[in-house]
């Protein structure tokens, strides 16, 4: 576990924080949609795609889950792999990796540096396990916020791709 002086509490996650985390993925759809941004995540909740609950269920059993905590409550959640997810276009590493998978926070507390925390734990981690590399995937369209933030958090652009024709960034950081 991990205090930071902000009162961010990150902690393992488990499938008990599943609810949580799709209600963190609703949430966000509806904000991005009431922004204007219907292509990154749909328009459709995770809740109420077909797969998504069990999607969700699957990253906190198969994978390493991390839930970023204020005040007692979940505020945020990564899930880390030791790789990109099999679906997506993304060319292997060549060498051990540590993959952010979902990377997630609760609206209402957008600006308290949260997505920043579980980076630097996510970094923490991926040093303490061995590797050198940490990447990461997200969307790459809009006016390329998201990428942004992440090469604010230390990630520097790799490789560009197309999911059909939602465009992608690979990012990576090496934690050395």
């Amino acid at each position: 576990m991990n205090d930071t002086t902000d009162g961010i509490r990150i902690r393992p996650g488990s499938l008990a924080d599943a609810p949580a985390i799709l209600r963190m993925l609703d949430s966000a759809v509806v904000w991005m949609n009431a922004r204007g941004n219907t292509e990154q995540w749909g328009t459709t909740p995770l809740s109420q795609k077909p797969g998504g609950v069990a999607r969700i269920e699957r990253y906190t059993t198969e994978l390493t889950p991390y839930i970023a905590e204020l005040h007692g409550g979940p505020v945020a959640a990564m899930v880390l792999g030791s790789g990109p997810d099999p679906k997506m276009p993304i060319a292997p590493a060549g060498e051990p990796e540590r993959f952010v998978r979902l990377l997630v926070s609760d609206r209402r507390h957008a600006g308290l540096g949260i997505g920043a925390a579980l980076l630097a734990h996510a970094a923490d981690e991926t040093r303490r396990a061995g590797p050198e590399l940490l990447r990461v995937d997200c969307w790459a369209g809009g006016g390329g916020e998201l990428v942004a933030f992440y090469e604010r958090n230390g990630f520097t652009r790799t490789d560009r791709f197309l999911f059909g024709s939602w465009p992608g960034q690979v990012l990576a950081r090496r934690v050395v």
